[in-house]
């Protein structure tokens, strides 16, 4: 699949765009500051329907405007697609073909998007929170199921947190509701854990050859998912209920002395192993940035392997940070079967086919043109 054109109306420092694209390499060259990441944020937008780089909203609205909007046209195996999103200060409305889609879970997965930013070289080594939403994200794209489910599970959570809170300072004294609280998110919970290890023993995968593939044979990469209640992939959901059921009961009193849910797939991590050793604590730099890339380009296979369709790939300003052995693995890699849009400052160094042959663009105070 490729975005063919991209319309942005009122979005960050966009008053009015329409580009074309490329199904090829698309270089985004511009100085810092001039929009090149706003337009790479947009396509990631258009597809997830959030952005990877603020959880507000309104931080996409172009100041003193009442909403932004996107427009797409992608190109898939069984035809064209518009894809249309308008963020204002009341919400989102998403529409797929000109039907507006009720829900936004209904909506992501249309357009498959990997994204791989300098902060993603902040998978491995960064909080777990980071891993845990991408693996949110990337399982959401193509699981709109798991996305619902999640969905759920953060209102449920919220709630019980909320019931926690007035047994805490003693508004609430009956635990009925705790209880019930209690139910909904296991059920919730271990359906969001299940899909996780099934998800990740896939990404390992398809991770590992591609990880040994960069370092020359020398190193091997697990990835092990890490959850905070005792459950494991080989129990099925009774079984990791039964677990969440004891655990609950065992630190009820605690969890109503702190105010707080203590476990659950909100408190889950994610290891990568190189070697047999954790790469976050004891890897090196270039091994944490080799696990990095492994894991994106492992994406854009796990993607192609579920939905039959390669998705697009950004990268935005990422290739100044590999050294030209990785930048090189890399392009190579996508060459002449992912459309991919580059952004950077200069393409000067990058001593690649693939570049040579880029359709490219320059992007200044807000505007956009092709470079002939």
């Amino acid at each position: 699949m490729y975005i063919e054109q991209l319309g942005l109306k009122n979005y960050r420092n966009y008053d009015n765009l329409e580009v074309q694209f490329e199904n090829k390499v698309n270089v985004i060259l511009g100085e810092n500051a001039q929009g090149k990441t706003n337009v790479m944020e947009s396509i990631y937008v258009l597809a997830m329907a959030k952005s990877h780089r603020t959880s507000n909203d309104k931080d996409l609205i172009r100041w003193d405007q009442e909403y932004a909007k996107i427009e797409g046209r992608v190109q898939k195996s069984r035809g064209s697609l518009p894809m249309e999103l308008i963020i204002s200060k009341k919400g989102k409305k998403a529409k797929c073909n000109h039907i507006e889609q009720q829900k936004l879970s209904q909506y992501v997965g249309n357009m498959n998007v990997v994204m791989f930013a300098p902060e993603d070289l902040h998978l491995v080594k960064g909080s777990p929170q980071v891993r845990r939403r991408f693996i949110d994200m990337e399982i959401g794209q193509v699981s709109p199921l798991y996305l619902h489910d999640i969905s759920q599970y953060q209102k449920i959570l919220q709630q019980r947190n909320h019931y926690l809170k007035q047994l805490q300072i003693k508004k609430q004294t009956d635990h009925t509701m705790l209880d019930i609280l209690t139910e909904q998110f296991i059920q919730t919970a271990v359906k969001i854990i299940s899909k996780r290890f099934e998800f990740l023993q896939l990404l390992e995968n398809w991770a590992k050859p591609i990880h040994e593939g960069i370092s020359r044979g020398l190193e091997s990469l697990k990835i092990e998912y890490k959850p905070s209640a005792d459950v494991s992939d080989e129990q099925d959901l009774s079984k990791m209920m039964t677990v969440y059921e004891e655990k609950f009961s065992k630190i009820k009193n605690r969890e109503i002395e702190r105010g707080v849910t203590m476990f659950g797939p909100h408190r889950d991590d994610l290891l990568f192993y190189v070697n047999g050793r954790d790469v976050q604590t004891f890897g090196s730099q270039g091994q944490q940035r080799t696990t990095a890339l492994s894991v994106k380009l492992a994406e854009i296979e796990l993607i192609h392997s579920e939905i039959g369709e390669y998705p697009l790939l950004l990268l935005d300003d990422v290739l100044s940070e590999l050294d030209d052995y990785r930048q090189s693995h890399l392009l190579n890699t996508i060459q002449g079967k992912v459309q991919t849009f580059v952004t950077t400052t200069s393409v000067d160094g990058i001593d690649h086919q693939t570049l040579k042959e880029a359709a490219a663009f320059k992007v200044e105070a807000g505007s956009m043109k092709k470079i002939q």
